[in-house]
């Protein structure tokens, strides 16, 4: 059954509320309405619940999480519908954002701010207008008005929830193609060994290749494992080389003066080369290595 509404309860907005209205909205294009629900909305899986309700029923489209335990996981209303569209995991890993909205929305600012191990006043300092501006206004929908498509307010929120969720694919989608080219290489240097992945040039690792890499490391926990980065070059036929966490062995201001070596930043972190040979292109790696 599809969506008809959406309802999320009156009074003061919250960002897991508003963003978790944000994607059903994205989603489904419907009405939504801030006021409680009745039992037989609850019971109506035609009509999308969230942050209020008192269950959390997926199949019934109920997404409340107050019942939940007090020692249970921070957990929100932007949780469980990330978790209902598929894109929890993914969340957790690719926004930072997340742990801490869940922390402060089950948890308050004071013990946000010790998880976070930082001063209670350092948490609203982080405060933005922007997120002050969208949620005041979002809290003045009245329990007897609905916003519709149209509204301002009402298409921002699509734009936030479909550029989230486009955000989340996409990653997705550059990390499983990363994973099906990428290689490994064990690159000698002064009888010394180091790891270094590698990007062939595809279509689809031209897009922000070098950010890519560098997620797809974390994600996979190589962190500890790989010194350096080559990833096609988007603005010529070459590669980029880079050093990966600021290794501090690996200096490529060693190869600015090799002549297919044509940039070579002044801190040593990166350089941009015109060769396409796999085997030079270990040789600058190579000779980059202190």
């Amino acid at each position: 059954m599809s969506i008809r509404l959406i309802i999320t309860h009156p009074g003061g907005a919250h960002k897991d509320d508003f963003l978790a209205c944000s994607l059903m909205v994205s989603v489904h294009g419907v009405p939504i309405v801030r006021r409680d629900p009745s039992e037989q909305e609850l019971d109506d899986p035609s009509v999308c619940i969230i942050d209020v309700g008192g269950r959390h029923e997926p199949e019934k489209n109920n997404f409340d999480h107050h019942q939940f335990p007090r020692d249970h996981t921070p957990t929100c209303a932007l949780s469980l519908i990330l978790q209902h569209l598929g894109m929890y995991e993914d969340a957790q890993m690719f926004c930072d954002w997340l742990e801490p909205a869940e922390w402060f929305d089950c948890r308050g600012p004071q013990k946000t701010a010790e998880w976070l191990g930082v001063p209670r006043e350092v948490v609203g300092k982080l405060n933005s207008p922007i997120d002050i501006s969208m949620l005041r206004r979002f809290a003045k929908l009245t329990p007897d008005s609905e916003l519709h498509a149209g509204d301002p307010i009402y298409e921002l929120m699509c734009y936030i929830g479909g550029d989230l969720l486009e955000y989340l694919k996409s990653v997705r989608s550059k990390l499983d193609s990363i994973s099906a080219h990428v290689e490994r290489w064990e690159v000698t240097s002064g009888g010394e060994c180091f790891d270094v992945l590698f990007l062939p040039r595809t279509e689809s690792a031209m897009d922000d290749a070098s950010g890519s890499l560098a997620r797809y490391i974390m994600v996979n926990e190589l962190h500890e494992q790989i010194a350096a980065i080559a990833y096609p070059d988007s603005r010529g036929e070459g590669f980029g080389l880079a050093r990966f966490n600021d290794h501090p062995r690996i200096d490529f201001t060693r190869v600015e003066s090799a002549g297919d070596v044509h940039f070579a930043h002044n801190s040593g972190f990166l350089c941009k080369t015109s060769a396409t040979e796999l085997e030079r292109l270990k040789e600058i790696l190579s000779h980059a290595w202190e």
